[in-house]
């Protein structure tokens, strides 16, 4: 089935907000729908060469379109079972290539102008109560409305984003409503275990304790690089991670930082394997020759959501990972540092709009640069030859609030050194977005 007007759908899902009913303080099931249309362009570009996988300089347009229902229920006391069906469509730049710190998080790697539906979540949450008070959760999408001990241990388990647990930021983690650059909405050097479309399978335990949260993780990895068949002897091909979590205030104002680790487990090619193939037989280098058995990647990622003031929030992220291997789930960035500001309306009257200015810059590790200076070609990127400088990406977007009916968003990104490749570039990559949700 084709959809030929996602917009016109956007609007029909909006519709159906006036129907919703009031929220209430305790839910035994609920239902949210949310749907997101992305439209981008990208002039011409001057660029010295480019390679199998450059992002083309030709004048270019993309878009997006996703549609999630998000189902939650109460089987029993202090256990939730969720279910999202989601359908998805697209078309991306360039065939999702010549980019580190892609400019739409909301396009996946299997998308295609035909309209595809799939199971995007199936898990359970049971949480066991350990005191200390109690505290509110809001109904939201995968949340029921309740309370929950402030001292509780949370078990997640099934089918969904290991995103949806880990590297939480209120100002930055929501490409639907937020910053949109995959190494702004996120941590870029996080290779987090995930099929094509970012879903995977596994758990999560969590330990809450006032200003406290740790929580650890296991989810299965995907057969190859990048794909979405998935492998299910987790004891073999496993992507691990564990987070500690700490709430503090300045001034009174709330803020939160987080520490992150992850070990990746999977057949990752090595870098330096490719290169030394290489030279000895005089060839390309090819990641290709050398995936054989099970290599590791690991990595940190340091995250800060901070207020300013009633009306500014700040949030800041630094990662890095080895980058001895490919890249096997996420995006071809080894090291990235990104900072911005998330501003409400209120100041100019306009409470429910926001403004968003962010910047990151991303690099590459010496073993992936030697291999790409050779000639080699990697799943994302791959100009022939590299003249390596840093990926600096600069993005701001204004959301404007359409009422109960979801939001319409203007965002502008401008990309120096697309693929770390100083003899290409800049890019200007200009973005409308309809946003809606009940």
């Amino acid at each position: 089935m084709s959809v030929k007007h996602p917009i016109l759908a956007c609007l029909l899902v909006a519709a159906a907000h006036y129907c919703h009913a009031a929220e209430t303080d305790h839910e035994d099931w609920n239902a949210h729908v949310q749907a997101t249309y992305v439209w981008q362009t990208k002039p011409e570009f001057s660029a010295a060469y480019s390679g199998p996988n450059s992002l083309g300089t030709q004048h270019e347009k993309s878009y997006s379109f996703t549609a999630t229902a998000a189902l939650g229920l109460r089987p029993w006391q202090d256990g939730e079972i969720y279910l999202n069906p989601e359908c998805a469509q697209g078309i991306p730049f360039s065939n999702l290539t010549g980019l580190g710190g892609f400019t739409n998080g909301e396009i996946a790697r299997t998308a295609g102008a035909t309209l595809k539906c799939y199971r995007a979540r199936l898990f359970l949450r049971q949480t066991w109560g350990l005191g200390g008070g109690r505290e509110k959760q809001e109904s939201d999408a995968n949340q029921l409305a309740g309370s929950v001990d402030k001292h509780r241990v949370v078990l997640t388990a099934g089918n969904l984003s290991v995103g949806d647990i880990f590297d939480d930021n209120v100002y930055s983690h929501d490409p639907r409503t937020q910053f949109m650059n995959w190494s702004i909405m996120t941590h870029g050097a996080y290779d987090y275990a995930a099929d094509a479309r970012g879903y995977t399978w596994g758990m999560a335990l969590e330990y809450y304790s006032d200003d406290w949260v740790l929580r650890a993780g296991r989810f299965t990895q995907a057969r190859e690089p990048n794909a979405q068949r998935m492998d299910f002897q987790i004891a073999q091909n496993h992507g691990d991670q564990i987070e500690l979590e700490h709430a503090h205030e300045l001034d009174d104002l709330p803020g939160k930082l987080r520490l992150l680790l992850y070990r990746n487990r999977a057949p990752m090619a090595r870098f330096a394997d490719a290169t030394g193939l290489g030279a000895l037989t005089g060839a390309t280098p090819d990641l290709n020759l050398v995936r054989k058995g099970y290599n590791t990647r690991w990595g940190m990622g340091l995250n800060l959501e901070q207020a300013l003031s009633a009306n500014t929030g700040l949030f800041a992220r630094a990662s890095w990972s080895d980058g001895k291997t490919e890249t096997y789930n996420f995006t071809e960035i080894d090291r990235s540092a990104s900072t911005g500001l998330l501003l409400k309306g209120a100041a100019w009257g306009r409470e429910a709009d926001n403004l968003g200015i962010a910047m990151a810059w991303n690099g590459l590790s010496k073993q992936r640069r030697d291999y790409l200076a050779a000639g080699g070609i990697s799943f994302f990127i791959g100009d022939g030859r590299l003249n390596y400088d840093a990926e600096k990406i600069f993005e701001t977007f204004y959301s404007l609030a359409l009422g109960r009916a979801g939001s319409l968003s203007v965002d502008w990104q401008h990309i120096r050194n697309p693929a770390y490749n100083a003899d290409r570039g800049p890019v200007r990559v200009g973005s409308l977005r309809l946003h809606t949700e009940f």
